[in-house]
């Protein structure tokens, strides 16, 4: 009898975990056709599904997290070329202009990153906003994220048409690059967001 019961449990136990395991991988492809779809509205939707699709167990199936997690990755990227760039403006053998663009370029930057975490401030604060003020917030990232946007793509066009050290322009030029369509990826998933709300 002992042994029955033994057996009976071990195989409830192995179905239950079989089901388990079933829910999690339907629950895992749910969240990876909706990080597609919704990345499919952006103008980068390779880029947009390569990073976020890590964080899928944060996104869910949840526009806000969506919006909140794409900032986050344009944020940490923009953290990350920002140290870059001020890390290339200590390069010895600098020219003049090199400097001058370089020094634009972490201004800019450091505008984006100001902009993008105070963007990351207000979407979480918008959790218990009422209609009114929802819109309120909702403008405000919208702007904040437009600008920082547009700070690296000021800091991109700074490269254009000079006379710049070629592995410099083009080290600088591809990671901006990337933060811009990763800033831009998140914008469009922060206005599709507002629009469902």
């Amino acid at each position: 009898m002992a042994k029955f019961t033994i057996l009976f449990l071990l195989s409830s136990l192995l179905t239950l975990s079989s089901s388990i395991a079933s829910l999690a991988l339907a629950n895992g492809s749910n969240t990876s056709k909706f990080i597609k779809t919704s990345c499919s509205i952006t103008r980068y939707p390779s880029l947009c599904i390569k990073s976020l699709s890590e964080y899928s167990s944060t996104i869910q199936e949840s526009p806000k997290q969506m919006a909140q997690t794409a900032l986050t990755v344009s944020l940490d990227r923009a953290r990350s070329v920002q140290a870059f760039v001020n890390q290339m403006s200590k390069s010895k053998g600098l020219k003049k202009i090199e400097c001058q663009v370089v020094g634009d370029c972490i201004e800019n930057m450091g505008d984006s990153v100001d902009r993008l975490g105070q963007s990351i401030t207000e979407l979480e604060h918008m959790g218990q906003a009422k209609a009114e003020s929802f819109i309120f917030h909702m403008s405000n990232v919208q702007t904040w994220v437009s600008a920082a946007l547009t700070d690296e793509d000021t800091c991109v066009d700074g490269f254009a048409g000079h006379a710049l050290d070629g592995k410099l322009k083009t080290a600088i030029r591809a990671r901006i690059t990337n933060v811009a369509q990763v800033t831009s990826n998140a914008l469009a998933l922060i206005n599709h967001f507002a629009n469902l709300v």
